[in-house]
């Protein structure tokens, strides 16, 4: 019983902190300006999703997984946005004279 109240809990907290990144996607799927977000920051918060990701593949940790793919799914989309907005910027800046 106490390993079901620990998963349940596990799925509520996965649920709750995975949620919260739905907001700051939609924000920067309709946002032409990205500029507010710090791309070193996603860098190392999808890294460490990854991370966490293979860490709960390894202990076959249903919460765990289940969070992190799709966080990671979410913060790599808000990454993915952010580079190419970068990459935008200096394609701009190299080809004005």
């Amino acid at each position: 019983m106490d390993s079901e109240i620990a998963a349940y809990v596990g799925y509520v907290a996965a649920g709750l902190t995975t949620a919260s990144f739905l907001p700051q996607v939609l924000i920067a799927l309709k946002s032409p300006d990205l500029s507010s977000i710090s791309l070193l920051m996603y860098v190392m918060f999808v890294s460490g999703i990854c991370c966490w990701l293979i860490y709960g593949v390894l202990l076959g940790d249903g919460p765990l997984i289940a969070a992190n793919v799709v966080t990671f799914i979410l913060s790599a989309s808000v990454l993915y946005l952010k580079i190419r907005e970068v990459w935008r910027g200096r394609r701009q800046r190299s080809s004005v004279p």
